[in-house]
């Protein structure tokens, strides 16, 4: 049974040094989906990354044309993506499930706290990949979402960290 690859990412804030990484390392990649705050570089995003990519615009992105949030349907499953800060995520996950919900959705991306989750609901995936340059988690390791999609819908993924190549002289 063929799989989609689905890579997710966020909070790249204009610097593109670890994406360009990740999606070395991680291709062939089906899909992409940036959950905002890519800060004019989009067209990085949706047209060099070699597959159909989705963006939406974060709280910093002002000057472009992206959409706030898309709904796509893949396989079996309806996914919402959205930066998340009209939805408070910072504060709490509830708006959103109740907006997803509403929007007939069982996967949710967002971004904003630039902190990783993945959440395998009863009824709800739900997801943020953090931030691939300002990581906010304990560990402070820029990080991203791996997702595998099987054609009758199964769904697996992984939150994934870039390590630091740190020198010592």
């Amino acid at each position: 049974m063929k799989k989609k690859k689905i890579l997710v990412v966020s909070d790249t804030h204009k610097i593109h040094t670890n994406f360009e990484k990740v999606l070395e390392q991680e291709k062939p990649v089906d899909f992409l989906f940036h959950a905002g705050d890519v800060e004019g570089r989009e067209w990085e995003i949706q047209y060099g990354s070699g597959c159909p990519a989705y963006v939406v615009a974060g709280n910093n992105d002002f000057f472009g044309e992206l959409p706030p949030e898309v709904e796509i349907q893949m396989e079996t499953h309806k996914i919402f993506m959205t930066h998340g800060h009209h939805y408070f995520v910072s504060m709490t996950l509830d708006h959103l499930r109740r907006e997803a919900r509403a929007r007939g959705a069982d996967i949710v991306i967002f971004g904003h706290t630039h902190k990783p989750c993945l959440k395998f609901e009863k009824d709800m995936i739900i997801m943020n990949p953090g931030s691939l340059t300002y990581p906010r988690q304990e560990n402070r390791l820029p990080s991203y979402i791996v997702l595998e999609m099987a054609e009758d819908g199964t769904v697996t993924g992984e939150i994934r960290y870039v390590e630091k190549n740190e020198k010592s002289c």
